[in-house]
């Protein structure tokens, strides 16, 4: 009894053991990831930003008025012959060559009112498609991250499983090697075995401690790094669910799920979409060799004071051909041509990547759910074993090397099939991310 209050006092004084922790499965891991995590954020803010590019680049559809106000005042003969004529003052006597040479100080208050409305030009409408073609990019990254943090959670959740599973087996053994040791005490006392077991049965006990420290620190480092992915504090401590079900899908028909992948895939869509990108770069620099025609309207009021002021008006049209620069928008032409053919390549190279990883991901599970029935059947069997040794080791018919080979053998029974069920789980993450599910 004093030993088990011992080990009682020992296991509540562990670092990072907190009653009443928040539960936290698996599926809410991902979302708060996906809502919190600085990467998910940074993608959502970068998406909105491309949104308003979009907005400036259809800006150019919509025409552009400008008001201005001004006041002036001089003696300048041009500027007051022009400012006379402006307010509809202009007189006979204004002719008079002394006038016109040394004219007096006037003031001229003007306010104008300028439309300009692009009435065809080539570059506004590739402008827009590039805009709209950078907007979805924007969004598919933002997606292609959010399936990037999902695996990223899955894995983080899987190692403090792993840790706290790796913790309990070394617990587990503790308890067993104390037993064990309590039973070669009471043998060497009885004449049957000598120090030398004992000895041997205290160290194995120490290796026990220190792996429990191991793995201890392990799952402190490993809550962490959850914590940082889900974006809460890093101290935070949770309560996690050590029995996630893997998602069953089937992992036969290799065909059919490559198609799948390049199907769905957020990466494989925005590899495509950078190379539309690049097709609408193209458009954009043979826009520079077609006209631009522009209609344009005005409306000033011109007068020496406030209150008097005559107005006028004007409308007119531009058109603005590009005979000439260089070869500068050849040169644009052909850089975009070679940007686009760029991005076909690795566009293909991406598709063929996706394949490879939709096969990785496949082998990988399948082995994982192998090992994991491979290791629940090696536990019972440990376990049993050890058994059976312990109580011929009891009886005097083993030794203590066959009592300690026993119990670590199921120590390491009970981590390998731990860490095979983490593994189920994240090699079914892994797919599911190859397949553009998540």
């Amino acid at each position: 009894m004093t030993r088990r209050l011992a080990f009682l006092a020992l296991f509540l004084g562990l670092p990072g053991v907190t009653w009443a922790q928040a539960p936290l499965p698996l599926a809410e891991a991902i979302t708060r990831a996906q809502a919190a995590n600085p990467d998910a954020r940074a993608a959502e803010v970068a998406e909105r930003s491309a949104a308003a590019r979009l907005t400036q680049a259809r800006a150019g559809y919509l025409p552009s008025v400008d008001v201005t106000e001004s006041w002036q005042r001089g003696n300048q003969p041009v500027f007051v012959f022009s400012s006379l004529l402006s307010q509809r003052q202009f007189a006979a006597s204004d002719f008079a060559i002394d006038a016109l040479n040394h004219p007096e100080a006037v003031n001229n208050l003007r306010v104008g009112v300028t439309i300009d409305q692009a009435v065809f030009d080539a570059s506004t409408r590739a402008g827009v498609r590039v805009a709209t073609l950078g907007r979805d990019l924007a969004t598919t990254s933002r997606a292609v991250v959010a399936q990037d943090l999902a695996l990223a959670v899955t894995g983080a959740y899987g190692a403090v499983l792993a840790a706290d599973a790796a913790g309990r087996a070394a617990a587990a053994t503790l308890e067993t090697a104390a037993a064990d040791l309590e039973l070669a005490r009471n043998r060497r006392d009885a004449g049957r075995v000598t120090d030398a077991d004992v000895l041997r049965i205290e160290v194995f006990l120490a290796r026990a401690r220190e792996q429990q420290i191991r793995s201890t620190a392990d799952a402190t480092i490993a809550r962490a790094r959850l914590n940082q992915l889900i974006g809460a504090p890093l101290d935070e401590a949770f309560t996690l669910d050590d029995t996630p079900a893997a998602e069953a899908m089937a992992a036969t028909d290799l065909p059919a799920l490559e198609a799948e992948a390049v199907s769905t895939r957020a990466d494989l869509k925005l590899s495509a979409l950078q190379e539309q990108l690049a097709a609408a770069a193209v458009d954009a620099a043979r826009a520079n060799f077609l006209p631009r025609v522009y209609a344009q309207g005005g409306y000033e009021a011109n007068g020496g004071t406030w209150g008097s002021r005559a107005s006028s008006w004007m409308a007119g049209a531009v058109a603005r051909v590009n005979v000439f620069r260089g070869f500068a928008d050849q040169a644009r032409v052909a850089e975009a041509r070679h940007m686009q053919s760029l991005r076909a390549i690795e566009r293909e190279k991406a598709e063929t990547a996706a394949r490879l990883d939709v096969r990785i991901a496949v082998a990988r599970l399948e082995a994982a759910r192998a090992a994991e029935s491979v290791g629940r059947a090696a536990v019972t069997q440990a376990r049993e074993s050890h058994r059976i040794v312990r109580d011929r080791y009891d009886g005097g018919l083993a030794d203590v090397a066959a009592l300690l080979a026993a119990a670590e053998a199921v120590q390491q029974a009970d981590a390998r099939h731990a860490a095979a069920r983490v593994d189920v789980t994240v090699a079914a993450a892994t797919l599911s991310r190859a397949l553009g599910k998540r």
